[in-house]
């Protein structure tokens, strides 16, 4: 019994109806798109689950009928995502490492904001000997000036330990 639990609890890739990956969820809900015709079964999982009356190949990637118009979502500023976007290189020296600080280009002590255009990665000697200071009182230069990254609509797989067979689904996999 318990492993038919975990396998309706695992995780099926869900492609909208031009195979645009959207979102992940589990067999359970999977299975309850097919059966009210939303959705077909595009790679099967292993195994079968079984109802009272019927038996389902266990859906592994499936593929809405319709198609589902999918908000632009605005990247949240966080300390990965800045790193990311810098690629993990003090914005002042060139230094790469992954033992970075934030800093604001216009301090936050002089008004400065804390969003995607206002602040870079900086090694911690770089970030020490700017401090307080705006780019001219520190005498010092950006290697790239800060900007907002383009929002991604495959967010969701960073992170995320993804299934052998959704690769082909997954257009920055590939």
């Amino acid at each position: 019994m318990e492993h038919i639990c975990t396998q309706i609890n695992s995780q099926v890739l869900v492609l909208n109806q031009n195979y645009q990956p959207i979102n992940i969820c589990t067999i359970r809900r999977a299975i309850k798109l097919m059966w009210k015709n939303k959705a077909e079964i595009i790679v099967p999982g292993a195994g079968l689950i079984y109802s009272s009356t019927t038996e389902f190949p266990t859906p592994s990637v499936v593929r809405l009928y319709n198609m589902i118009k999918q908000p632009i979502v605005k990247r949240r500023l966080s300390r990965q995502g800045l790193f990311h976007r810098d690629n993990f290189t003090c914005q002042y020296c060139g230094t790469e490492t992954k033992d970075l600080t934030i800093d604001h280009i216009v301090p936050r002590s002089k008004g400065g904001k804390h969003e995607w255009n206002n602040v870079v990665s900086a090694c911690m000697d770089c970030n020490h000997h700017k401090a307080e200071k705006s780019l001219d009182e520190s005498n010092m230069n950006l290697l790239t000036y800060p900007s907002t990254p383009k929002p991604n609509p495959y967010y969701i797989f960073y992170h995320r330990k993804l299934e052998e067979n959704w690769i082909p689904y997954i257009p920055w996999r590939t």
